[in-house]
């Protein structure tokens, strides 16, 4: 019996394979658009800096529609969340316990490994600049996993307001993003404080995650699906084309404006769009993922969820540190800006896979629970992870 046959031997019959498969689309979405959309210069002294083809070809923006799936992430998290909250045995605060762990391990356990990492290569030569570089793109991804806490600790709330409202629950979120992006970019946005911005973090991605729990406890349905795909994509063409909102999903140098730091109200309208359509899809997803050899990817995807989310930035590292020594190598350490670049990016795609796997077999411990590690190597982990928090982030 082949691998993909065992996969599908152990299913049970209960599981939601569609919703399995949406969360995997999600997740490779991450790297893939990190790796496509994120490269490197480099300087005289042969240290890598942070660069972005989005600089020089405003054209590629479409691609991060279709990258930026955190909305999706974020809904089939509050599907699953509340299956699992409403079938908990224990206390809501042991269950809350249970998934904070599973969230928190392999956080410190990429963190605390860096902060090992980072004098270890400097004494190998490797230059200042580069481990600063690396130590932000790791950091980078790792905002998620804190803002995925946040909302997770209030899905006993979520499950309440989804009960009374169903999916308007998840309206007064929209709401607030559009009133905070009304204050930052309309007529008195010279009077307001750049702080109010972080007012959307909460409210910006809490909004899919509603819209998820709503789904989990059947209070959406068809006819929900198509008003939140037909009026989020008219919401993301009107935010486009008439107030002209920054075309791409993620931060582009040199601008002014971004929509997914803190989210505005194109990204809600993006994961509203993308949210109805998966609700529409579910059923023919489902039985696509009925075949054992497309189930069977999405199953290791999903058990190695937080190891390429934290890792996938540390594995094209592993391939441009290296190569920053030999000087200029295309698609890795030359500037994206050429198609050239693009195409020699594309090549290298199937290497960073390769690393992430191999660096998976080793860093998917950190998911599982501690078991062998003590009070003493606890604490040693914590502290790691805080001295590269600072390093990183100072």
């Amino acid at each position: 019996m082949n691998l993909a046959d065992r996969i599908e031997a152990r299913t049970p019959a209960h599981r939601d394979r569609a919703v399995d498969g949406l969360r995997a689309l999600a997740l490779l979405a991450v790297p893939t658009g990190h790796w496509l959309l994120g490269g490197f210069t480099l300087d005289g002294d042969r240290a890598i800096h942070n660069a972005s083809p989005l600089s020089t070809f405003g054209f590629f923006a479409p691609a991060s529609w279709v990258l930026q799936m955190l909305g999706i992430f974020f809904l089939v998290g509050g599907y699953a969340s509340v299956l699992s909250y409403t079938r908990r045995t224990g206390s809501t605060r042991a269950w809350l316990g249970s998934r904070l762990a599973r969230l928190g391990r392999p956080v410190l356990g990429v963190t605390a490994v860096w902060a090992l990492l980072v004098p270890v290569l400097s004494v190998l030569g490797v230059p200042g600049d580069t481990l600063r570089t690396g130590a932000t793109l790791v950091v980078q991804p790792l905002w998620f996993v804190g803002v995925y806490l946040v909302v997770t600790a209030l899905t006993p709330y979520c499950v309440r307001a989804a009960r009374r409202l169903g999916g308007w629950a998840a309206a007064p979120l929209l709401g607030s993003v559009a009133v905070v992006d009304f204050l930052r970019y309309g007529p008195y946005a010279e009077s307001v404080p750049s702080w109010l911005s972080v007012l959307n973090v909460l409210p910006g991605w809490l909004f899919a995650y509603q819209l998820g729990v709503a789904w989990g406890l059947r209070r959406l349905g068809g006819r929900q699906a198509w008003a939140l795909l037909l009026g989020g994509a008219a919401l993301f063409a009107t935010l486009l084309l008439v107030f002209h909102y920054p075309a791409s999903m993620v931060g582009v140098p040199g601008e002014a404006r971004t929509n997914s730091h803190p989210p505005s109200l194109l990204v809600l309208a993006l994961a509203a769009a993308q949210s109805g359509a998966a609700i529409l899809l579910r059923d023919r997803l489902g039985r696509l993922l009925r075949r054992p050899a497309l189930w069977a990817p999405v199953v290791v995807v999903n058990l190695s969820a937080m190891t390429i989310l934290c890792w996938h930035q540390t594995a094209m590292l592993a391939a441009a540190v290296p190569a920053s020594f030999l000087g200029p190598v295309a698609g890795l350490t030359t500037a994206p800006d050429t198609l050239g670049w693009v195409v020699a990016r594309l090549a290298w795609l199937p290497l960073f896979a390769g690393l992430l796997v191999l660096i998976g077999r080793y860093a998917r411990g950190f998911e599982t629970p501690w078991a062998g590690a003590g009070p003493a190597r606890r604490s040693a982990a914590v502290l790691l992870a805080a001295g590269f928090a600072v390093y990183a982030l100072g």
